[in-house]
């Protein structure tokens, strides 16, 4: 790969992910929080390792410069053929392969392949540092949480007694292993309130409440789910707020009861900036 684009590939990172970490929130689309602040090192050391890596460029080309302008200026012609009693009419020492002329000397461009120019697929490593600067991929959504399954919850033995609040805030996550593992039956007829993502299903009539989470990143993400049947399906990849009562099934606190809500009320609300966490709802008004 050829210098100027090398340049111009550390430059353009360094101010993608500036941009991503430092100056907007767009980061928090693909990673966790706790990674900002190696987004932004690693913004400022391409950045600085582009502009070092053109100086020393320009510094290699002014050095070229004047290395031209000697050769010019003490080559074999500036004291004459006879400078240093030479025949000007004698054979070559060593014939034509003195020159580089003969047949096993030739250039070496004749032999080799012609590295000067850039392979035309090397540009599209520009592709990637461009999106970040200006179309930066939107955040995971109702996309990836349909094609994949829901996150397997941990086994619980012993709960907790539940607050009396009503609506109940809850995470989709507890819900689940109150729903199939809580042999006391604390969540029946309970009004519990839920925040997540739409996520449409085939057939209709019913919808999965989402919360993707991600340990480090968007490549490790998982999704918990909780299926809403309500009157109306929002649309994909809306965030709302969820209230109401265990969609009855199976047998509640073991693995047959389904991990599903009559909802009462269905809220749109804003993207909260926990989004990749399975979080209890932010509280209403």
């Amino acid at each position: 790969m050829r210098r100027p684009l090398q340049v111009t590939l550390l430059v353009l990172s360094g101010l993608g992910l500036l941009h991503a970490s430092l100056f907007t929130d767009l980061c928090l689309r693909y990673v966790k929080p706790g990674m900002r602040p190696l987004l932004i090192a690693s913004g400022f050391v391409l950045l600085v390792l582009g502009v070092v890596e053109a100086a020393a460029r320009e510094g290699r080309g002014e050095r070229k410069g004047h290395g031209r302008h000697g050769a010019h200026a003490h080559g074999p012609d500036a004291h004459g053929p006879d400078a240093h009693g030479a025949d000007p009419h004698s054979a070559p020492a060593h014939g034509d392969n003195a020159h580089g002329t003969g047949p096993h000397n030739e250039p070496e461009q004749h032999h080799g392949h012609d590295h000067s120019t850039v392979p035309r697929i090397a540009w599209l490593l520009l592709l990637p540092a461009l999106s970040l600067l200006f179309y930066a991929p939107p955040a995971l959504g109702a996309y990836t949480a349909s094609r994949q399954p829901a996150k397997v919850v941990a086994e619980q033995d012993d709960f907790d007694p539940l607050p009396k609040t009503s609506p109940l805030p809850i995470t989709l996550t507890d819900f689940t292993t109150r729903v199939q593992q809580d042999r006391s039956l604390a969540i029946k007829a309970r009004t519990v309130e839920m925040s997540g993502l739409v996520t449409p299903v085939p057939g209709g009539g019913s919808w999965d409440l989402t919360r993707i989470i991600i340990s480090c990143c968007a490549a490790d993400a998982q999704s918990v789910k909780v299926r809403i049947y309500s009157d109306s399906v929002p649309a994909a990849n809306t965030w709302v707020s969820v209230t109401g009562n265990w969609h009855p099934g199976g047998k509640l606190g073991t693995k047959s009861a389904p991990v599903a809500l009559d909802a009462q009320t269905v809220k749109k609300i804003q993207r909260p900036s926990n989004g990749y966490q399975d979080a209890l709802p932010f509280p209403s008004g």
